[in-house]
């Protein structure tokens, strides 16, 4: 688990709100759900077999004896807020977005860690393919305009209750024939859940996997055709892919349509996902809920913030001012002023310690201001000042009434090279 201090903050605030503008232009809401929940729904939802319930979630007991648990995803408390304040009753259909923190206590790696964050999206009441590909162009316009380059979307179908049967039996014989090249971990799932097997990060098991039935050639005429025409909407909205038989998702409750985003970048060391998501149309009902379709993705800020910030995009807001003061007379006025520009809307940086003038503006540098005013008597006197543009150039005359006004008059300049 991390700090997050400033200076690294900036960056999460600028996915954080670029997430926030991008939701809002498709018509998705926010929602805030508790971090604690009954752990009975992950069982239900996110299924007791798979590595999340069986081994990473955060469970206790309460004071009063009931079993809670930290939420290890996102979807499954949308689902249990939608189902209890009885929103299908309010709208036909229902777009949310959430972020937040997650728990999972899994194996350490780079951009994952056992408290993380997600940035998630759910969308209630649509089953048709449209639905899947709007989600799927909300990820991509996201990752856009994050600046994220060399992410693939791979798509697969999983089928449904119709036609998954025949699948699931053909792949129970495959790996059977094939289970002592399993892992220890793999061995048991092939008795309690098959698909898991498909999900193995293990290398011989993937190399298994990879050999082993493929799902799509077992799809109802209803989910080919769902498929089909999901391929053919991403390809009217301009958005590559690629058709990933062997993608299951680590969850149990997904149907049909699965999806992922895989970036390769060094900092992440081999191609990696970023995030992914479904359909779900089964979860509600089976919660008690009703019997509504539903879609959804996930993304983990933290790998996002990292390659960010391996692009090396400055994220920190360097202030417009910084307001010195030459001696002990003008510390008042100092902050006076500072406090009238912040509420002019300028960021300005103030040292109210004091001290010299020449510890002031080194502090001055360090803060990668744009100008410094220095503030004396001869200007507390005139009404007149000048601003130093800390990046090079000629001072500006400029009258203390109208500070933030030439501020902004002036053109924007590189950024000064912080002094060390």
């Amino acid at each position: 688990m991390n700090d997050l201090l400033p200076g690294e903050i900036e960056v999460w605030q600028f996915v954080e709100s670029t997430a926030r503008t991008l939701f809002g232009r498709f018509g998705y809401g926010e929602v805030r759900t508790p971090m604690v929940e009954d752990t009975a729904l992950f069982v239900r939802s996110v299924g007791e077999e798979t590595d999340i319930v069986g081994k990473e979630m955060y469970t206790f007991e309460d004071k009063g004896g009931r079993s809670l648990s930290l939420r290890p995803e996102g979807t499954a408390p949308a689902a249990r807020a939608y189902i209890e304040h009885s929103v299908s009753n309010q709208e036909p259909v229902s777009r949310w977005f959430y972020m937040g923190p997650m728990f999972r206590y899994e194996r350490m790696k780079t951009g994952r860690y056992r408290q993380f964050s997600q940035i998630g999206a759910e969308a209630y009441g649509a089953k048709e393919p449209a639905q899947d590909a709007e989600l799927m162009d909300v990820v991509v316009q996201f990752l856009e305009a994050l600046g994220l380059k060399d992410v693939t979307l791979n798509i697969n179908s999983l089928g449904d209750d119709n036609c998954r049967p025949a699948y699931h039996a053909k792949l129970v014989e495959y790996l059977n024939a094939h289970r002592e090249e399993l892992c220890a971990d793999c061995q048991q799932r092939l008795e309690r859940n098959p698909l898991r097997v498909l999900d193995c990060k293990n290398e011989k098991c993937q190399a298994v996997a990879a050999a082993g039935p493929n799902v799509l050639e077992f799809l109802c005429e209803p989910c080919r055709a769902h498929f089909t025409d999901l391929q053919r909407k991403l390809g009217v909205l301009g958005i590559r892919y690629v058709v990933n038989h062997r993608l299951v998702r680590g969850l149990d409750y997904y149907t049909r349509t699965v999806f992922e985003f895989i970036a390769s970048h060094p900092a992440l060391g081999t191609a990696s996902t970023v995030g992914g998501g479904g359909r779900y149309d089964k979860m509600m009902k089976g919660l008690g809920g009703p019997d509504v379709p539903a879609v959804g993705y996930a993304m983990g800020l933290d790998r996002l913030v990292l390659l960010l910030k391996e692009g090396g995009k400055t994220f920190t807001q360097r202030p417009d001012l910084f307001i010195a003061v030459a001696d002990e007379g003008s510390q008042d006025e100092g902050l006076a002023l500072a406090s009238r520009l912040r509420r002019e809307g300028l960021k300005v940086d103030f040292d109210t310690r004091g001290g010299s003038l020449k510890s002031q503006m080194k502090r001055a540098d360090k803060s990668g201001a744009r100008f410094t005013l220095v503030l004396g008597e001869q200007e507390r006197t005139s009404g007149q000042a000048k601003l130093k543009p800390m990046a090079g150039g000629e001072p500006v005359p400029v009258a203390l009434d109208n500070v933030a006004a030439t501020v902004r008059a002036q053109p924007e300049a590189a950024a000064p090279v912080p002094a060390a």
